[in-house]
């Protein structure tokens, strides 16, 4: 019925704003059981649920065998780790699988099978979870003795997916890699010419007491490349140095030749190329989601423009304002946000909405909220209005500071005076 058609038609108009509020997609299924489905699945509740899973998952590593949780980390008073029968750890781990399992079925089912197969990282999804089952299958049938465990390694998955941020990270890495090719290359070449200038430069000698360099940096290829790497991050500068510069000063020039050209060139060359990378995908990134939003809003216009009690003047399609401020009092967002609307909407005289207008509207969703300071609060007491004046003078908090500046040297020098002390010597008068 009519009455039927337009419930729907104000749910599908409140997951629409709903997605755009959260930058999610709005291809996924519309009839009225998927949407409750939906809203459900993406409420704070099923998520923290999912968000607990994913953190005790990861937590597992910490107490699964070989384990190192110890109160201390040195290995002479370290007592044994605790070790978990088999079985208890497995089956936390298989309650969080068959979470995850529930989890890409319901994305699955949301967003349709022709989305399904152009999903990648469902699909990942799925042969993820596919092969840890089967992982843990053959863990409990070893009774869990085996070395093996691919499902560890495969664990992070299950927090990358969920994060849309890592996500974006990992495809802009991605689209980074063939720019960071070239440089890496050049880094390569510069690494190599530079050790067999060094192994030609600091050759072995008939004199072993001139041998220093040679024998502790630059012995065989494995060592120089190791070397000449280590000193590209400057954590041996300069160290790998002082041997070949106490013989003579001027093989000091090899080695500032070396981080000029690497350090200060190509690796700041390499900083660039991924800085302007990540910029421009933040700036793609940025515009898609603006996209996703505006292209929410204009979903929810249409479904709205599609009620009964809506009017279409010179096949132009309008939204009524009563019909609008209905589902904006259902969805789920900012209350500042909502009140801003629904104050923009009240403040509109017109009953019917055109898309500009109602796009407009929501432009209060790009807005960041300004905090202010609450108003000063005023006194009658002519008391009060003195010790408000010289309570909120900006001298009392320069007074403030100079107090807190005090107490931090004192402390420092109780602390430099009682450093040599025996604790029975000390007096922790001034400490409290």
């Amino acid at each position: 019925g009519t009455g039927a058609d337009n419930d729907l038609y104000i749910n599908q108009a409140i997951v629409f704003i709903e997605d755009a509020i959260q930058y999610r997609s709005i291809n996924h299924r519309v009839d009225s059981k998927s949407l409750w489905l939906y809203r459900w699945y993406y409420s704070r509740t099923c998520q923290w649920i999912l968000s607990l899973t994913i953190t005790i998952i990861l937590a597992l590593a910490f107490i699964e065998n070989p384990s190192s949780l110890t109160i201390t980390s040195d290995v002479r008073y370290r007592p044994p780790a605790w070790n978990p029968p088999c079985g208890l750890t497995e089956s936390v781990e298989l309650l969080c699988l068959l979470l995850f399992l529930v989890d890409v079925s319901v994305k699955s089912y949301l967003i349709g099978w022709e989305e399904f197969w152009k999903n990648k990282w469902l699909m990942a999804y799925i042969l993820t979870l596919i092969v840890s089952l089967a992982d843990w299958v053959v863990s409990l049938s070893y009774f869990c003795t085996e070395i093996v465990r691919v499902r560890r390694i495969l664990r992070p998955f299950f927090l990358l997916q969920n994060s849309s941020m890592m996500k974006k990270t990992l495809k802009s890495i991605n689209s980074t890699l063939p720019e960071m090719a070239s440089v890496v290359l050049l880094l390569a070449v510069h690494l190599s010419l530079f050790t067999m200038f060094a192994m030609l430069l600091f050759a072995r000698t008939k004199d072993g007491q001139q041998d220093k360099e040679w024998m502790r940096y630059f012995r065989n290829l494995p060592d120089s490349l190791t070397s000449l790497l280590v000193l590209l991050t400057t954590a041996n500068n300069p160290d790998v140095m002082i041997p070949a510069y106490s013989k003579n000063r001027a093989y000091s020039i090899f080695f500032i030749l070396f981080t000029v050209l690497g350090n200060l060139f190509l690796m700041n060359l390499l900083t660039a190329i991924i800085y302007n990378q990540f910029r421009g995908y933040l700036l793609k990134s940025v515009q898609s989601s603006l996209f996703r939003r505006r292209l929410g809003i204009r979903a929810a216009f249409e479904v709205l423009s599609s009620l009964r009690e809506t009017l279409a003047i010179a096949q132009q399609s309008y939204v009524s304002a009563g019909a609008l401020r209905q589902v904006l009092l259902r969805v789920e967002m900012d209350a500042r946000c909502k009140q801003a609307i629904l104050r923009s909407l009240k403040k509109c005289s017109c009953d019917q909405l055109s898309a500009t207008q109602f796009q407009k509207l929501f432009e209060e969703l790009d807005k960041d909220s300004i905090k202010q300071h609450p108003p000063t609060p005023e006194y009658q007491s002519h008391f009060m209005q003195k010790m408000q004046f010289a309570f909120g003078h900006s001298y009392f908090g320069y007074l403030g500071n100079v107090v807190a500046l005090a107490n931090i040297v004192s402390i420092c020098v109780v602390l430099v005076m009682d450093a040599d002390k025996q604790p029975s010597e000390r007096d922790d008068f001034f400490l409290g």
